[in-house]
Order: structure tokens, then C-alpha cells, then sequence
């Protein structure tokens, strides 16, 4: 267990905890926020989770890690701040991923780490998962890494993410990196199938994070906290 702090871009004081095990680092670094930034990373959790709610196994070496804040963006900009989040990720871990709107890792076909994002009483508490290392992952999930870089890659990752993420954060809602993530979404291209029963392709992300997609009853914009279901449609 560790305890440190540094200034971030927007002159607060970044508080950093290293847990060697907690229940969920969302939920500590809720708990352990008061008015400055905190990070909370974990070299394990018994009860991580991922967007809504769904569990989040941990692999033999992984990023655990949460950061929690009071932003100053408007509410109505926040949805954006799991994709600026998805960016910081990559801007710290090994070249060659792509990103899965709205809060997915991907390397190829493979989920390689997500993006957790909650918002409640004005504080934000946004989530990385990764998996750095992982010898024989389950179908369909993949790890950065085909060697284990050691206990204390986790630690780095997490702290040069969360500190990323608040350089992006601190320039603003409009500047939020809308071309960058564009260049990196994987979903841009593929068809797609919502519920009920929507089905098109993906041909941008706009200024507000929203897919915009080509349907047959015209262009469609779908936010990620309406949609319940996005995969490749089986051409």
C-alpha cells in the first residue's frame, strides 16, 4: 500500500493510492474523494465491474484503476469523458489499439481493457481496465502484452492515464479530441444493430460523442446511454 500526490495541469493536488487488493477501485476512490483529484489503483479486485454493472475479471496482470473529481465541464458535455478517457488510455499503453465506442479497448477482434464512467452528486469516478498480461485469456479477450512486464507496470499505467486524462480533461469540452478518437474508433465502418430493432452502418462520431449512422429510414444519431446493444451486424 502506498499513499503520493503531485499538482495536476488545473494546479490541484493529485492524491494517489496503491491498494494491493480492494472491492472495486470505483467505489474507493468515491469513498476517499473530498475535494482534490484521487486516483485509486489496486493490483486486484474481488468485485470489479463494468458498464452496467457487468462483472470484470481481473487478469494475471492488470490495470485497476479509478480516478475521481469534480468537473468543471458542463453536465451536459460529461458524456464525452469516457472517450476522452479511452484516448488517455491509449496515449500510455504500446501502440496498435483501437477503440470500440463508446468504452471498449480493442486489439484486433479482441477486448483488451474498458472504460467505466459514473456521475453522481457532481463527482465523477471514471474506470480503467486493462489487461497487460494474460497467457490464456478467454475467447473474445485479448492482453497488451505477450510477456509479463512485472507488478509495477500496472502502477505506471495507471498513473500516466489518470494524469493524461486531466491534461485532456483541462482543455476543455469543445477540444475533447473528437478527430484523434475518429481516427481510432474501430466502430466507424462496421454494421451495426441497436434495439429494438435498428440496423445500419457507422459513418462518423460527432462533436458530442454520438455514433452517427446511415440507416435505412435516414441517418441516425445513438448516445451510449440509450443504447443497450452495438456489435457488428453478420453480413
Amino acid at each position: 500500500m502506498g499513499f503520493d500526490s503531485r499538482r495536476t495541469p488545473d494546479g490541484y493536488t493529485l492524491i494517489t493510492h496503491h491498494l494491493d487488493s480492494v472491492a472495486s477501485t470505483q467505489d474507493e476512490a468515491r469513498a476517499r474523494f473530498v475535494d482534490a483529484p484521487v486516483l485509486v489503483t489496486a493490483a486486484s479486485q474481488r468485485r470489479g465491474r463494468g458498464r452496467s454493472s457487468a462483472p470484470w475479471i481481473d487478469a494475471p496482470r492488470a490495470v485497476a484503476a479509478s480516478l475521481a473529481w469534480r468537473p468543471d465541464w458542463p453536465v451536459e458535455t460529461l458524456s464525452l469523458v469516457p472517450l476522452v478517457a479511452g484516448l488517455s488510455a491509449l496515449d500510455v499503453l504500446e501502440g496498435g489499439l483501437l477503440l470500440k465506442w463508446p468504452n471498449d479497448l480493442m486489439a484486433g477482434v479482441d477486448k483488451v481493457g474498458g472504460i467505466l464512467a459514473e456521475h453522481a452528486e457532481g463527482v465523477v469516478v471514471v474506470g480503467l481496465g486493462v489487461n497487460l498480461w494474460w497467457a490464456d485469456p478467454p475467447p473474445g479477450i485479448g492482453s497488451v502484452l505477450a510477456f509479463d512486464p512485472g507488478p509495477d507496470t500496472a502502477r505506471a499505467v495507471g498513473e500516466g492515464w489518470a494524469n493524461r486524462l486531466l491534461e485532456r480533461l483541462a482543455a476543455g469540452p469543445r477540444d475533447w479530441g473528437r478527430d484523434e478518437y475518429r481516427r481510432l474508433c474501430s466502430t466507424i465502418g462496421a454494421g451495426i444493430t441497436w434495439e429494438p430493432d435498428g440496423a445500419g452502418v457507422v459513418t462518423d462520431v460527432d462533436s458530442a460523442g454520438r455514433l452517427v449512422v446511415a440507416s435505412d429510414r435516414g441517418e441516425v444519431l445513438l448516445d451510449s446511454g440509450e443504447v443497450h446493444t452495438v456489435r457488428r451486424r453478420a453480413d
